[in-house]
């Protein structure tokens, strides 16, 4: 028979770094715009995923409304997504970049919270341990004035925007916790590219109507900021396209425990290019953060090893 090739080791752990960088340096290029509205940048980062998804759906013939039974699931995982998307976007554009990034974190513990309500998923007293310490990690982010008095320090322009943003990427972060727990629910019986088109046709719809109701629709007229929408795009596409290669020849516990890395280059790319310290507050929160996401990403993966191990019994 014909021999299986062999995976070099360690390979989908280099494509998370990998993924997480260039999630990283898209976020960075969004900082670096200055004259365009999130929902535009979003706009143009639909159209990317429309334009690498659409020769997939043709090559597998998926179609391109999948199973009648499924529809509704993915459109709500579509609007959902994009939304989370865009929000984030948003938060990117009005907040530290770090900050930001941490916030986005929580994700693994508010799909556990969403998955027990919703799909009856085993939710134990970890479990709350880690969602207390994800909360504990936004709020030393956000730092409320009511806990931390009025003197706020190490946030970018005024602290309406900063508690704006913060609302925005928690929001974002239910949303894109909201979308995991249906794409659980979908299972799969519909193509990954299929639950992609969704997210692209949807966001880019909703992204053109908010655009117009804003009255924001404009191409940039710096050079330089047609540059990074291009960049972000590419980016972006990069990114998801190593994060779900990183899936097929590693286990998601390890994945989403390296996926860690992208606060490291928050971080990073926030003093090198932005010159922006965080301080200790936000140092604080993004250990709250990550130990949090960190020990339910290796409970899930212990779990699931101890399923498998006792399915080969």
């Amino acid at each position: 028979g014909t021999k299986k090739k062999a995976v070099c080791p360690g390979l989908g752990l280099f494509y998370t770094i990998l993924s997480a960088f260039l999630f990283s340096v898209a976020s960075l290029c969004l900082k670096k715009i200055e004259d365009v509205h999130s929902v535009e940048v979003s706009a143009f980062r639909c159209v990317f995923q429309m334009a690498f998804v659409l020769p997939g759906l043709i090559y597998y013939k998926t179609g391109f409304l999948g199973p009648k039974g499924k529809r509704i699931f993915l459109f709500f995982r579509g609007f959902l997504g994009s939304t989370a998307m865009v929000l984030l976007y948003y938060a990117y554009q009005v907040m530290p970049l770090a900050d930001a990034t941490v916030i986005t974190f929580t994700s693994p513990v508010f799909t556990s919270l969403l998955a027990w309500i919703f799909l009856k998923e085993k939710y134990s007293l970890w479990d709350l341990l880690f969602t207390l310490f994800a909360i504990t990690g936004v709020v030393l982010i956000a730092r409320p004035p009511f806990l931390f008095g009025s003197r706020v320090t190490g946030i970018e322009g005024s602290y309406t925007n900063h508690l704006k943003g913060t609302i925005a990427a928690i929001t974002s972060t239910l949303s894109a916790a909201s979308t995991i727990v249906i794409l659980r629910k979908v299972g799969k019986s519909v193509h990954y590219f299929l639950s992609i088109w969704y997210y692209a046709v949807i966001g880019l719809i909703g992204c053109v109507i908010a655009l117009f109701v804003l009255n924001e629709w404009r191409l940039p007229h710096c050079g330089r900021d047609r540059v990074f929408l291009i960049l972000i795009g590419l980016l972006g596409l990069g990114g998801q396209v190593f994060l779900t290669k990183a899936l097929q020849i590693e286990k998601a516990g390890p994945v989403s425990i390296m996926k860690t890395m992208d606060v490291v280059f928050a971080f990073i790319l926030q003093v090198l290019f932005l010159n922006h310290l965080p301080t200790w507050w936000t140092v604080g929160g993004a250990l709250c953060v990550v130990a949090s996401s960190s020990g339910t990403a290796i409970r899930k993966w212990r779990h699931s090893v101890k399923k498998a191990k006792q399915r080969e019994i």
